[in-house]
């Protein structure tokens, strides 16, 4: 069974460095400035390197987080104090990439303003992290805090739904400005949701990034595809350490932020371009929005508080049953990364769809519905299984 896991996490590692390799060279040819890639490695090593920094100084870390005992939260999953600082690597290896790559073109979205527009969901994000109890509500205002800052800096936001009725609304931007910050609130906080496993937020954001930037170059942003390489790039470098065992955490910092960046940049790319179909965009971020979503009809149905955690995601379905029905209860060590490489080309089949019809609102808009079905029943066949199995008392 180790062999086969191992032989899982080879073959999925293949995937996603082809995958980035061929997008990296797809993008950038079209670039005006050849160093662009040296500047992508440079974001990569910058992540990698405050990652493995922030591993070997853990016991420092860990006498300031462990204030709080995170291995007692209802949803917690692994059973080892680990630093959730890996959030701050990636952020400040973004930071310094858009440094890098400060141009004058004129491009819809300025890499110094974007900058500005970070500091409130990080900060607060950072300070969850290093145990300071910051309530829900106040992370969401955060949240909130650093899309208005991006409206302000950039006077944009969701112009249109491609639903005739809904965009008819929209054409009172106080209502659409108070949409996009409600829709980049709810991803934010639902890619802090999905961040249960080992490399699994980190890979969808990967993914997500890329596909974006796929997106962004069909129709000629070329500003938008430069920060979301960017991004893919610091993430992947805190990927290293993260996948498969967990040496370092992403943290709210880190998946507050990542959310922040990817929705706004999205919300700008549907600003600039007509061509881009919103629903499209929905794709994907589909698996983090699916996953909140289930999680509100799931506790509302329960009679409890939406912001109530649990241990009923998706990914902790996956990863009960790769405890019981394969490796077995104690090797969590390895069950842990195998859910993550077997929920992940469910969380990235939308977005191939995504790029495949992003200009393209009637299919795109199938797509949501197919996905939808299928995640609807695919949770529901897992829930009914876990029903059945009497041993499955941690529920």
């Amino acid at each position: 069974m180790i062999s086969l896991q191992l032989h899982l996490w080879y073959v999925k590692w293949t995937c996603l460095i082809n995958y980035f390799r061929g997008s990296l060279e797809s993008i950038t040819r079209k670039s005006s400035m050849p160093q662009f890639v040296t500047i992508i490695f440079i974001v990569f090593a910058c992540s990698l390197t405050l990652s493995l920094a922030f591993f070997i100084m853990r016991r420092n870390i860990l006498s300031i987080q462990n204030l709080r005992n995170d291995l007692t939260a209802v949803q917690a999953v692994h059973s080892v104090s680990t630093p959730r600082t890996g959030g701050v690597a990636v952020i400040l290896a973004f930071v310094l990439g858009l440094a890098l790559w400060l141009d004058g073109s004129g491009q819809t979205l300025s890499h110094s303003k974007f900058i500005f527009t970070l500091a409130p969901v990080f900060f607060v994000g950072i300070l969850e992290d290093l145990g300071y109890f910051i309530s829900p509500k106040l992370r969401i205002l955060s949240s909130a805090a650093s899309g208005l800052v991006f409206v302000y800096l950039f006077n944009q936001w969701i112009p249109r739904s491609d639903l005739p009725i809904l965009d008819e609304i929209l054409f009172w931007s106080p209502f659409a400005i108070a949409l996009s910050i409600f829709v980049a609130v709810a991803i934010g906080h639902a890619f802090n949701l999905i961040d249960g496993l080992n490399g699994l937020s980190a890979f969808i954001g990967i993914a997500a990034a890329l596909a974006l930037a796929l997106m962004a170059d069909g129709v000629g942003l070329s500003g938008h595809h430069n920060m979301l390489l960017i991004l893919a790039a610091a993430i992947a470098g805190f990927s290293l350490l993260n996948f498969p065992f967990g040496w370092v955490f992403l943290g709210d910092a880190g998946a507050y932020t990542i959310g922040h960046i990817l929705v706004w940049i999205s919300i700008s790319m549907i600003w600039s371009s007509e061509q881009i179909t919103p629903w499209a965009i929905f794709l994907i971020f589909f698996w983090p929005i699916g996953d909140t979503i289930l999680a509100i009809i799931r506790r509302l149905s329960k009679g409890r508080p939406v912001s109530q955690p649990d241990r009923l995601h998706f990914h902790q379905l996956v990863l009960r049953a790769c405890e019981i029905l394969i490796l077995g209860r104690k090797r969590r060590r390895f069950a842990n990364p195998l859910a993550t490489i077997l929920v992940l080309p469910l969380a990235v089949a939308p977005m191939f769809a995504g790029v495949f019809f992003s200009t393209d609102r009637n299919h795109a808009l199938l797509a949501v519905l197919f996905f939808g079905l299928f995640f609807a029943l695919s949770y529901g066949v897992g829930m009914a299984i876990v029903r059945k199995r009497n041993r499955w008392r941690i529920f």
